[in-house]
Order: structure tokens, then C-alpha cells, then sequence
């Protein structure tokens, strides 16, 4: 009989309450786990990866207005033109592959990244290089231009974007695809009904002054969005990063840019 049978037969002799029976039976069952998960991880990496592009699209259609149920999400995305901005000459750059380059993997890579000393988003470091989408008409011209936005709210770091229609003031939308933010509080970012608010509002004055605002008092109905109700500190941390991101270490020189026609 070989060594393998007779553990067998010892084993199943053990009694069933034995410690040694016991740790075995742990071990066996927490290395079988773990291959299964291991394996599941490597295969399904792919998948998960498309899903999460898809769902990317998804949110930037919809925070341009053009996606409904049913839509053929990558179809329909191929109607976008991304690009990626050097957010410190505000013009496209050719250095990198926009279907490719990775935002936040820059942001955290000190030759693609500026420390931030002035920080009212809470993003530590603010990467040199954007990828932005711009939605076009059948005739060529711009109909909408998508940036991303990102900032700290009270419990998370909010990712989402920003569409601003072809003058590059008026605000079409907004919609956040990431957060951890209080449900039923500052989770409201997600409410349909306080989005709506951001439909026509503009980002600066006549004056080109940076107006956009998230607050409990009204000071101008063309750059007022309300404070989300019992959620003042994600309210704070929406206004911030907007404006942080609209500003002139945002995105502002590049808006100047393309609305001058020099980007």
C-alpha cells in the first residue's frame, strides 16, 4: 500500500473533532480557495477591464446627453474624438495614445505630475496631461467638449465629468461614475434631479471671472448649482474640485485655447 493511502486511511481514522484532522481540512479547503479566486482573477481580468471601459463610455455619453436605453454603447462612442491636453501649454499633444493613456496612473507618476501646493480639490498631485472627448457634428464642427474632473468629497475621492457645450461656458451636464459618498446624502450627486441643475449654468462671467458655484445661498442664477441638502462637506468638495479643474491649473487655458481656435 503506498504512503498516500495509508495518510488517507489514518485520516479518515482521526477523530472528527482532532485538532490535526481540523487544520488539515482548513488548509486543504483555504488553498483550494484561493486557486479558484487566483484563477478566477486571471481569467476574468479581461472582462472586468472592457466592462469598466464600457461603463466609462456609458458615463460620458450620458453626461453629453446622447445615450438611452438600449444604445449601442461602443458604437455610439466611436462618435467621440478623444484627445490628450498638456494642461500647462492648454493645447493637444500628440505624446501620448488618448485610447491608451491612463489620467490617474499620471497623476501619481512624478515626470507626468505637478505637486500641488494650492490643493482645494484634495488631489495631491495634478497630472500634466488630460484625456478630454469631443463630440462633433456631422459637418465637422464641435458640438460638445467632455473633461474629466476629479476631487475629494467627505468620505472619497468623486470621478466624473464635466460637458460644456461648444463656447466652452455653458455648462451641459455633470455626473460623477465613482465615489464612496453617503448614501442618501452626499450620495445625491447621483440624483437625477440636482444633475439637471448644471443644464445651462456658466462657468465665468462676462468678465471671463470664474463663477461656478455649489452653495446653500444664491448668489447669481446663472452660476448658482444648491448645496446638497445635509451634505455640506461633499457639497464643499464639488465646488472645489469644479473649480479647481475649470481654473487656471485646470483647464482653463486649454478652453481658451480651443474656443480661440489655438488649442
Amino acid at each position: 500500500m503506498s504512503d498516500s493511502n495509508n495518510f488517507f486511511k489514518k485520516f479518515k481514522q482521526m477523530p472528527v473533532d482532532s485538532i490535526t484532522k481540523t487544520v488539515i481540512v482548513a488548509t486543504t479547503l483555504c488553498f483550494v480557495c484561493s486557486m479558484v479566486v487566483s484563477f478566477a482573477a486571471v481569467n476574468l481580468k479581461s472582462i472586468q477591464e472592457v466592462n469598466k471601459a464600457i461603463d466609462k463610455q456609458k458615463n460620458i455619453l450620458q453626461v453629453a446627453g446622447v445615450y438611452y436605453e438600449g444604445i449601442d454603447v461602443q458604437k455610439t462612442f466611436s462618435s467621440f474624438q478623444p484627445a490628450v491636453v498638456d494642461l500647462n501649454t492648454g493645447k493637444f499633444t500628440d505624446k501620448f495614445d488618448p485610447l491608451s493613456f491612463d489620467d490617474k496612473k499620471a497623476a501619481q507618476d512624478p515626470l507626468l505630475s505637478t505637486p500641488l501646493k494650492d490643493d482645494p480639490a484634495s488631489i495631491g498631485r495634478r497630472t500634466n496631461f488630460a484625456t478630454i472627448y469631443l463630440l462633433k457634428n456631422t459637418d465637422g464642427s464641435l458640438d460638445k467638449v467632455i473633461l474629466p474632473i476629479h476631487g475629494y468629497g467627505l468620505w472619497s475621492t468623486l470621478y466624473g465629468f464635466i460637458a460644456l457645450e461648444k463656447n466652452c461656458n455653458d455648462i451641459f451636464g455633470l455626473q460623477f461614475y465613482q465615489h464612496a459618498e453617503t448614501p442618501g446624502l452626499g450620495a445625491e450627486v447621483d440624483n437625477p434631479k440636482w444633475k439637471a441643475q448644471w443644464n445651462g449654468k456658466k462657468l465665468t462671467n462676462a468678465n471671463g471671472d470664474l463663477m461656478i458655484q455649489v452653495a446653500k445661498t444664491k448668489k447669481d442664477e446663472n452660476h448658482h448649482i444648491d448645496a446638497l441638502a445635509g451634505a455640506t462637506l461633499t457639497s464643499n468638495g464639488v465646488d472645489n474640485l469644479v473649480k479647481f479643474w475649470m481654473g487656471e491649473t485646470g483647464f482653463k487655458k486649454f478652453l481658451n485655447n480651443l474656443k480661440n481656435g489655438a488649442a
